[in-house]
């Protein structure tokens, strides 16, 4: 039998928990629309009061971690949505870059807060796992003869990252038209090894094919 003080802790608990992910959906909105919106502006925004937003994150440093933590999971999840057997190191890779890129789309923000914030070093983390399944996804279609191998797979993976985010930024100025996630997948083909043309079939085909099944 739950006590009246237990019982009293469980919509406490219910309350914080929706608060917590309300005040992270409003942030990943407004720092997105604006990267130096305030953490006031944040909690005015979610509709909670500037002392419950500070009792969830008592620093933008911390708020920040958090949504790259996010953001992390979901690029996990993406990457394991995207995965099918048997597939080549160019479809592999082809399928890692538009996950990314979706994910990459709603956390943009990320990418300008993690290169000026002091908690960059945890933007790279967060990175770590995904610059680990390209490594070895390059290192495949280096033995495989499909991608280049002038540079080691573990320098080639950060060369292709950097050129990744320099396009997200882009993207994030409004700089590119319509298919911004094919055009971003052909280019890190090409960096990797892949002739211009190839790698536009290759991407072209693996997102006709994917819309083909989605909407059978």
């Amino acid at each position: 039998m739950q006590t009246t003080e237990a019982l009293g802790r469980t919509p406490q608990r219910k309350d914080a928990h929706s608060n917590h992910r309300r005040i992270l959906a409003t942030a990943r909105q407004k720092l997105r629309d604006d990267p130096d919106a305030s953490l006031d502006s944040i909690a005015q925004a979610a509709g909670v009061a500037r002392r419950t937003l500070y009792g969830h994150f008592p620093s933008r440093h911390a708020l920040i971690a958090d949504l790259t933590q996010e953001a992390g999971g979901e690029l996990q999840q993406a990457f394991a949505a995207g995965r099918t057997t048997d597939e080549d190191p160019i479809e592999a890779m082809t399928r890692m870059v538009l996950a990314a890129w979706a994910v990459g789309d709603q956390y943009r923000m990320l990418i300008a807060l993690g290169r000026r914030h002091p908690g960059k070093d945890a933007f790279r983390a967060t990175l770590a796992t995904a610059r680990e399944e390209a490594i070895a996804t390059l290192r495949r279609g280096q033995r495989e003869g499909v991608f280049a191998d002038h540079l080691p797979a573990p320098v080639l993976a950060q060369a292709l990252e950097a050129l990744m985010l320099a396009l997200a930024e882009e993207n994030a100025a409004g700089t590119w038209a319509d298919h911004t996630d094919e055009a971003a997948a052909t280019a890190f083909l090409v960096a990797a090894g892949v002739a211009p043309q190839a790698a536009g079939l290759r991407v072209r085909e693996v997102v006709r094919r994917d819309r083909a099944a989605g909407a059978g």
